[in-house]
């Protein structure tokens, strides 16, 4: 057996277990509820290992925001084995998943959202997230809509977000799950909808 794989194995699952941590206390109580010593107590690790791995508060937040980052590029993520057109549909569908419809998962996100207001490093990893995130977005509407611009599917990417952020948080007031049908079924609109330029375009489908 290979003791280094095994070593770099269970560094990975620490680490692992850390960041998680520190993303279930930023759920339940915000940026003031994540210290050292709460995070090394919920992971149920020593605290010298999260100082180990992480050099302070900040470095730990930050490492934390890129976790979210990843799992939020993976919504986006193609899938070669579907045509273009249903790699998109899986994709808008992907952010009505049950478990990133939980009380926890969205007061993360309501948290994270309030961390960029907090702090520039944090604003700065947000906003990087973000632009990512629209890419990978605007890649997939482009591949099921090639005859749209690379402006026009950045476009229809930010209008198709505005509604998936709507929906998490009304999710969280614990609206119908028919209102979340309604919120995919217009972002599916909004992606696929005809081109501006043959007089179909989002103008003329919101009369």
């Amino acid at each position: 057996m290979d003791t280094g794989t095994v070593n770099s194995g269970e560094q990975v699952d620490r680490q692992s277990r850390i960041l998680e941590a520190a993303l279930e206390l930023l759920s339940r109580h915000g940026i003031s509820g994540v210290n050292m010593r709460a995070v090394a107590r919920e992971a149920g690790v020593a605290l010298g290992l999260v100082n180990y791995y992480y050099e302070d508060k900040s470095s730990l937040i930050r490492a934390a925001l890129h976790r979210i980052d990843e799992h939020d590029l993976m919504l986006v993520e193609p899938d070669p084995a579907s045509p273009p057109d249903e790699q998109l549909r899986k994709a808008l569908r992907r952010v009505a998943n049950p478990e990133l419809l939980t009380t926890r998962y969205l007061s993360l996100r309501l948290h994270l959202w309030a961390l960029a207001q907090a702090h520039e490093d944090f604003a700065l990893i947000n906003a990087a997230a973000f632009e990512r995130y629209l890419d990978g977005l605007a890649a997939l509407i482009g591949n099921a809509k090639p005859e749209l611009s690379r402006d026009e599917c950045r476009e229809r990417a930010a209008d198709v977000v505005v509604v998936q952020n709507g929906m998490w948080l009304t999710a969280l007031l614990g609206v119908d799950k028919a209102s979340i049908q309604r919120s995919i079924a217009r972002t599916e609109q909004i992606a696929f909808a005809a081109s501006q330029e043959n007089g179909h375009g989002l103008g003329a489908r919101s009369h």
